[in-house]
């Protein structure tokens, strides 16, 4: 068993009031300041690899942006989401992708839709697809205030998504977290764990540490997170 770690992410500067951050939010990596741990359990275990960006199908012109800051509703994948290796992930190695200096992409949705040997979350954004680091963690800290997540003993794949946003230019949440449909087989729920000075922090509470697999679209930007079950 892998030992006990938490997803404490680099301390950042006092918050200003909560309108959208100016270009040029340094990308930092997750963990590894502090008391931050991160603990990955399974074959690859401390290893990193990184997501290939790959162009998308666009979004049917009937979909818009979630921002009315209430949970996405449940939605199947979007055309082009579909990985070019289908089939139940095989690792848990850690994932990391950083992205060139820019506007922070704005969180507009989380949707969960289920697949014979995985579930599968995929994270909306209004803008560029921002870099992003998704690992498996044994406790998770809220970004800013530092307070720990109540997570009921379940373990979490962590997701800090940087340079983003998860609030407009007037403060209002743009997606707020929320329990994930019963009918998945592993992922409970999509917790929102931070969204300070251009960092966004998901946690996607599951049943077990099972094998995930992480995928980058463009063109609308998203990204795809397979988790087995």
């Amino acid at each position: 068993m892998a030992p006990t770690s938490s997803a404490r992410l680099p301390s950042a500067p006092i918050r200003r009031p909560v309108f959208r951050l100016v270009a040029g939010v340094a990308v930092v990596m997750a963990c590894g300041l502090g008391t931050a741990a991160c603990g990955a359990g399974g074959s690859g275990a401390g290893a990193e690899s990184t997501v290939t960006v790959t162009p998308g199908t666009p979004a049917p012109t009937t979909a818009s942006p979630r921002v009315t800051g209430q949970p996405a509703d449940t939605a199947p994948p979007e055309p082009g989401e579909a990985p070019a290796t289908p089939g139940r992930p095989t690792g848990t190695a850690a994932v990391h992708t950083e992205r060139p200096r820019g506007e922070p992409a704005l969180v507009t949705g989380v949707r969960f839709g289920r697949h014979d040997t995985f579930d599968r979350v995929v994270i909306d954004f209004d803008g560029p697809t921002p870099g992003h680091t998704v690992r498996w963690v044994d406790a998770l800290v809220q970004e800013g205030s530092g307070k720990p997540v109540d997570l009921r003993g379940r373990p979490c794949l962590a997701v800090l998504l940087t340079p983003a946003d998860a609030h407009t230019d007037e403060g209002e949440p743009t997606w707020t977290g929320g329990a994930a449909p019963a009918s998945l087989g592993n992922v409970t729920e999509a917790i929102r764990a931070g969204d300070f000075e251009g960092r966004v922090l998901i946690g996607l509470a599951a049943r077990s540490r099972e094998a995930f697999r992480v995928t980058a679209y463009t063109r609308p930007g998203r990204i795809v997170i397979d988790v087995a079950h």
